[in-house]
């Protein structure tokens, strides 16, 4: 069976969330391993068969071991069948949920050496009961300022799963 590397670089455990949706719907043509990248930082990318890296975002940021990691395998990524995809918030409203409406991926590929031919983005999800004071304050008050949920007491999923499963045929279709 062929094999698959999902790589994640993930905060709140979302992108890890989209990453196990994908990995179910290509059960049936890849053995899919899941690997934190920011646990994993020499990997050989030689014996897979295709390569995708999901990231979030947090507080306008992609993690800088993302682009770390990326510099330091920027070769087989390039020689791989690769696709990466991003998560935010920023995604939960219409033309933000595209490669070409997506500030964060515009900003991720005049960073990054990498230019993936396959880019998906996926709104994440809110999980206030969860985050430590200071971060829940924090996003609290971007999404009063971005006309999104500020009750602290829920988590909401933003999440379109259609969506995640259009961008996983296309990965498998590599």
């Amino acid at each position: 069976m062929k094999k698959a590397l999902l790589l994640h670089s993930s905060r709140e455990g979302q992108t890890v969330k989209i990453l196990r949706f994908i990995e179910n719907e290509l059960s049936d043509q890849y053995q899919c391993e899941l690997v934190d990248l920011h646990a994993m930082p020499d990997v050989n990318l030689d014996g897979y068969d295709k390569v995708l890296i999901g990231a979030s975002i947090r507080y306008g940021h992609l993690n800088k071991k993302l682009y770390q990691y990326i510099e330091k395998n920027l070769t087989s990524l390039n020689q791989s069948k690769a696709a990466f995809f991003c998560v935010n918030l920023t995604a939960r409203k219409p033309g933000k949920d595209t490669p070409e409406g997506s500030v964060y991926v515009k900003k991720f590929l005049r960073l990054s050496p990498w230019q993936p031919e396959v880019i998906g983005v996926f709104a994440g999800a809110l999980y206030y009961p969860r985050y430590r004071l200071f971060d829940r304050v924090m996003i609290q008050f971007i999404m009063r300022i971005t006309g999104g949920e500020t009750d602290t007491t829920k988590e909401v999923e933003y999440t379109n799963w259609d969506k995640v499963k259009e961008f996983s045929e296309q990965f498998g279709s590599l």
